[in-house]
């Protein structure tokens, strides 16, 4: 089978500016809780330097455009309101052409194939009004087939740039690729970029499969499978495909999830009658038991700094979640609102966490702090489940079924202030979204 370990290393260059004051500048947008007014760009076609790049140009604008409109912070101004063309990447810009149209940021790029058979991606930002270049400008240089991960780092970029806060463009989501009647559903795992595109198949579909999770160097998933009957927890090498059940764990294991390091993993374990977490040396198999209670304790995540974790547990009667340290002990309940929570996820800038809430028949994607106040619901459906969170810890997938006989799950994305709610298309249909981190 083919490796989907992306294997790109591309290059990244300071390019040479015009003779412009380069500034942080004063443009910046702010990312509130509340709603904003999405800033107007513009970025027209990036300029092809080459004719063996001409169509390649003008897809690499289109990924850079759809990715920053995408994040709902964003407006383009459109290339038919454009009083300029650009037709050369080092021509000076002419500010006053983008000021009439209410331009605030202005990105130019080209494209050029290179003598060693690469394309190079180069771009610039302006803050319009300021009439400065901000920042250096950046040249990426990959494979031709590379095109789209070197449109999503000029996104990310920009978008760095603008919000003074990393992007999440350049990104992979695995999860459960789905398809068949409701009741006689195949499933396996599948792997895309953030926004659905390079969709492949990782898995047969001889087997039930849940919960996928992403090491933190992306080259390896954990997983829960079926295929013997029980769940058991495996792990995926994306570079060769090749699995193995990590088989010393006693009883049915499920629910696993890489510590920070990616050294060790948190799994629950179902074993003569209890469910507990478990912490497992992913080498070695060697077992930490973390919680002892007769409840069922399972979902466990740890902390961005691997210090701590989020479980839920019906200790208390219902379903709800609880933080506590890395090596077990007392833990502490942070969940009181209405309702049931479960599946918490600690967000990578270690502010909050997100969770499924469920109250009076309805499902719910939320946030809250570390000490359960500032609880934000996002979504409300007939069934909304498994947040799963983007790099920067803006935006969380999560996956919603609809309801009835026919109902199926799709992959959805939503930012923590609620605000742009949006499908992601797959091949079929999809659920257990893991996010990964930056790839390198």
């Amino acid at each position: 089978m083919k490796s989907f370990l992306v294997a790109l290393t591309l290059s990244l260059g300071i390019i040479a500016g015009p003779t412009l004051a380069q500034s942080t500048g004063p443009l910046k947008i702010e990312i509130t809780e509340g709603v904003i007014e999405p800033m107007p760009f513009a970025a027209p076609a990036f300029v092809a330097e080459s004719a063996a790049v001409g169509g390649l140009a003008e897809q690499i604008t289109a990924v850079v455009i759809a990715d920053l409109v995408g994040s709902g912070i964003f407006r383009e101004v459109p290339a038919r309101a454009h009083v300029a063309v650009i037709t050369n990447f080092d021509s000076p810009v002419q500010f006053s052409d983008w000021k009439v149209i209410n331009v605030q940021a202005l990105i130019t790029g080209a494209v050029t194939m290179r003598g060693d058979g690469q394309i190079a991606v180069k771009f610039r930002l302006f803050d319009v009004f300021a009439e400065n270049q901000m920042g250096e400008g950046l040249q990426f240089a990959g494979k031709r087939d590379d095109w789209r991960r070197m449109a999503h780092k000029v996104s990310d970029a920009v978008y760095s740039r603008l919000t003074g806060e990393s992007g999440y463009f350049d990104s992979r989501v695995v999860f459960v690729a789905e398809r068949g009647p409701k009741g006689q559903r195949q499933k396996r795992l599948a792997i895309m970029d953030y926004d659905g595109e390079n969709y492949q198949n990782l898995t047969g579909e001889n087997a039930i499969v849940l919960s996928p999770r992403f090491s933190p160097d992306g080259k390896q998933v954990l997983y829960t499978s079926y295929e013997t009957g029980l769940p058991r927890v495996y792990l995926l090498d994306l570079e060769t495909l090749r699995r193995r059940a990590l088989s010393d764990l006693p009883g049915m294991s499920f629910a696993p999830r890489w510590s920070p390091d990616g050294r060790t993993m948190l799994v629950s374990l179902s074993n003569g009658g209890n469910t507990d977490i478990y912490r497992v040396d992913v080498a070695s198999g060697a077992q930490n038991r973390l919680t002892s209670s007769p409840a069922i304790e399972t979902a466990p995540s740890f902390s961005p700094d691997g210090s701590r974790i989020v479980f839920e547990s019906d200790r208390a009667g219902s379903q709800q979640l609880y933080v506590m340290s890395a090596d077990g002990g007392e833990a502490k309940r942070i969940s009181f609102g209405a309702g049931r929570y479960g599946t918490p996820v600690w967000s990578p800038r270690g502010d909050l966490v997100a969770f499924t809430k469920i109250n009076k028949g309805r499902f719910h994607i939320g946030v809250m702090r570390l000490d359960g106040s500032e609880e934000r619901l996002l979504t409300a459906s007939f069934l909304d489940e498994g947040p799963t969170w983007a790099p920067n810890g803006r935006v969380l997938m999560f996956f919603r079924e609809s309801r009835g006989t026919n109902g199926a799950p799709q992959l959805y994305s939503v930012d923590i202030s609620g605000r742009n709610l949006k499908r992601i298309d797959t091949p079929n249909f999809g659920s257990d979204p893991s996010w990964s981190d930056l790839l390198q």
